[in-house]
């Protein structure tokens, strides 16, 4: 869903993002492809209403982005993406980020992951981020112990049925979109829910899904992308359960656990900010409780990216 906004509430988020980057010295060059980045998918508006004139929030600016609590949460989301586009985890610009949701009344979860980074809790922050993700996909609250056995279980009660129907996929036409689905696990030799090794279908079904149709690879590249669709599509803990763990995890290269994967400059911001377009501008959310895989699996591909309203 886009949250809509005038120029001027506009400016006053770029205007906080200019903050973050400006906050112990001069922004540098991704600095400012990431502020064009959102002038341009974010709030569609035309490169000259960007960094063209921008001056630090002022206080009766800061009241205007307080007035809809939305756009102040998108505002400190913003602000927050800024503190890592660096590539290192940045201290002061993480503490300045906290201190503007504080100003802005933004209590969002991911605020204290911000704070448990800025002083250093590597360890409590990703165990958060990675319940955070849980909780986003299934609506229950998580413990750090209960996360694997959820994300693997079949590894102790295989379902052979349930691998069975996925292999059919590949019979499947070859414009279907369970045959690309099913193309996409051989070609990545992914294991199908229900074999031992698989992720949990309420895992990997979506987002597996949403690489195929948003047409996603699985680099470093693709799984930042996918996530990031991912965030606005699904919409719940946004920025704890998503943004923030593929920003440590293949910008940063800070694994979230000693089994997970990590790079380092997954972050490209136009590709970013059309991702993160892309998801609010999705019609289906494929994490949600209506998408029904088994029914879009024997539809044409292209018919289900037109529903979904990944069709571009």
């Amino acid at each position: 869903m886009h949250i809509p906004a005038t120029l001027d509430q506009a400016r006053n988020t770029l205007a906080v993002m200019l903050g973050i980057a400006a906050t112990e010295s001069m922004p540098v060059d991704v600095d400012h492809a990431t502020i064009a980045a959102a002038t341009r998918y974010i709030f569609h508006l035309e490169p000259q209403f960007g960094l063209a004139g921008l001056t630090p929030l002022s206080p009766a600016r800061q009241a205007e982005l307080m007035e809809d609590p939305e756009l102040a949460r998108q505002a400190v989301s913003f602000a927050a993406i800024m503190a890592f586009v660096g590539g290192t985890l940045d201290q002061a610009k993480l503490s300045a980020t906290v201190r503007l949701a504080d100003q802005l009344g933004v209590r969002d979860d991911f605020v204290n992951d911000l704070a448990r980074l800025a002083l250093g809790d590597m360890k409590d922050a990703t165990d958060h981020m990675l319940r955070a993700n849980l909780e986003s996909i299934t609506g229950q609250a998580f413990t750090s112990a209960q996360t694997g056995p959820w994300l693997q279980p079949y590894d102790k009660a295989p379902d052979p049925a349930l691998a069975t129907r996925f292999h059919a996929l590949s019979r499947l036409p070859e414009d279907t979109f369970g045959h690309a689905f099913a193309m996409f696990y051989q070609d990545n030799s992914y294991a199908y829910p229900g074999e031992p090794t698989a992720l949990n279908f309420e895992f990997a079904v979506p987002h597996d899904s949403t690489h195929v149709l948003a047409g996603y690879d699985t680099s470093p590249r693709g799984e930042l992308l996918t996530s990031t669709l991912t965030a606005t599509m699904h919409r719940s803990h946004a920025m704890s359960g998503h943004i923030l763990p593929v920003l440590l995890s293949w910008h940063l290269g800070i694994p979230l656990n000693k089994v997970a994967g990590s790079a380092t400059g997954a972050f490209d911001p136009e590709e970013f900010f059309y991702a993160w377009a892309r998801g609010e501008d999705t019609t289906r959310d494929l994490f949600g409780p209506n998408w029904n895989f088994w029914s879009a699996a024997i539809q044409p591909i292209e018919a289900v990216r037109e529903a979904v309203g990944l069709l571009d």
